[in-house]
């Protein structure tokens, strides 16, 4: 047992609570998955019901390599690949809504050559948008209520990213654009500045959305959540059904009935298949394992010795807690259909990888080097900074 330990000492740093609350997510997510793409796997697959097991399983693993990896690079490096990412991005984003995959009357995929993998290039996007912000903000501390230095750069990124997304994914730029206003707030940016930057944001997103592929389906399920006296959209109300029937503690592991009718039960709507299998009692602790996952986050937040690794770590929490309650809302009633995936449970491509790539980066701060001399290249009046919780 000794070498293992030494090993594990070695090779898994950082926070080992969130190191345990991500591996025990990932065999829930196994598991329910498994249940939920039975009845896909049989229509899709000839009656293999292991091969979506077999596949989902992999990428997880593939998720916690990227996860590993991130967490051992030395976080300050991800100040400077977050603007490279950005400069990627745009193309790929631009790319995507014109020449990308349509599914459900939205281009947001490109399929990657001969492994034959779809990728949504928002889920890079959102990643390096909040990294380059924490960036931004960090530099700027000394200059914070400056518009032309601080919030002139901040607008225009965030204002291009959000921009683009929300041509064919109204719910991921919406979430986007909160995540990065907390980020802003913690980052000391005046209530006045965040309110020029709601006001933009609600004119590039409304003309954005008017433009774009979603605005007739947003409306709808607008309509739908706000008027009683329409029907209730066929998924959810088989989401009701089966959070209704799973009663206290479920009817069991793999004996769900309403996966076999409910459209994406392996995705949008895993929340349900999991209150219907695990009863009320499992829907409450994957909630407690997401708000004990934003806890750690913020803890680091806390632990940080320098502003650019608080506003990092507490941008990329926020990012993955703040979908996965809004999935888990849906779910039961809470809000109007996004279409948004629970992060770490459904059952996902490459989002996997990039959300394994932000755990592994709030791991990466969370090992607690301090930003005691500036890296090569980087401004020397950014070597100490004060604890982000100073500001917060």
């Amino acid at each position: 047992m000794e070498p293992i330990t030494n090993w594990l000492r070695q090779n898994l740093k950082g926070d080992p609570i969130l190191w345990g609350i991500v591996l025990l997510f990932s065999f829930i997510s196994i598991a329910v998955v498994y249940s939920a793409t039975g009845t896909l796997a049989y229509k899709k697959m000839g009656g293999n019901t292991e091969y979506f097991l077999f596949k989902h399983t992999s990428l997880i693993f593939v998720g916690l390599f990227f996860m590993w990896l991130a967490h051992r690079i030395d976080y300050r490096y991800y100040s400077r690949l977050s603007l490279y990412a950005l400069l990627i991005s745009v193309p790929l984003l631009i790319f995507t809504y014109i020449m990308g995959g349509d599914i459900n009357g939205a281009s947001r995929w490109l399929t990657i050559p001969v492994i034959n993998q779809t990728v949504q290039p928002s889920d890079l996007a959102k990643l390096a948008l909040i990294s380059h912000l924490a960036s931004m903000l960090s530099r700027r501390q000394q200059h914070v209520e400056d518009f032309k230095t601080t919030l002139l750069p901040v607008m225009l990124w965030v204002g291009v990213i959000c921009g683009l997304i929300i041509l064919s994914n109204a719910s991921t730029a919406l979430l986007l654009f909160a995540t990065c206003l907390l980020l802003m707030f913690i980052g000391r940016v005046p209530f006045k500045q965040m309110a020029v930057m709601v006001a933009i944001g609600i004119v590039v997103g409304g003309v954005g959305l008017t433009s774009g592929q979603r605005y007739k389906t947003v409306l709808s399920r607008i309509e739908s959540f706000t008027d009683k006296s329409k029907p209730v959209p066929f998924q959810l109300e088989h989401a009701y059904i089966a959070e209704a029937t799973g009663g206290i503690f479920g009817k069991g592991p793999g004996r769900s009935t309403e996966r076999n009718i409910m459209p994406h039960p392996y995705s949008d709507f895993i929340y349900a298949i999991i209150i219907e299998e695990y009863g009320l009692v499992g829907g409450v602790v994957v909630v407690f394992l997401y708000l004990a996952f934003l806890y750690r986050g913020l803890k680091t937040v806390m632990n940080s010795y320098g502003a650019f690794g608080g506003l990092l770590s507490a941008g990329l929490s926020f990012s993955l807690v703040l979908q996965a309650m809004v999935n888990m809302g849906v779910a039961v009633g809470l809000g109007p259909i996004t279409g948004l995936p629970l992060p770490l449970l459904s059952m996902g491509g490459t989002s996997l990888i990039f959300t394994g790539i932000s755990i592994g980066i709030i791991l990466a701060v969370s090992r607690g080097e301090r930003e005691i001399r500036p890296m090569v290249g980087e401004p020397a009046d950014t070597a100490r900074i004060p604890r982000v919780s100073q500001y917060a």
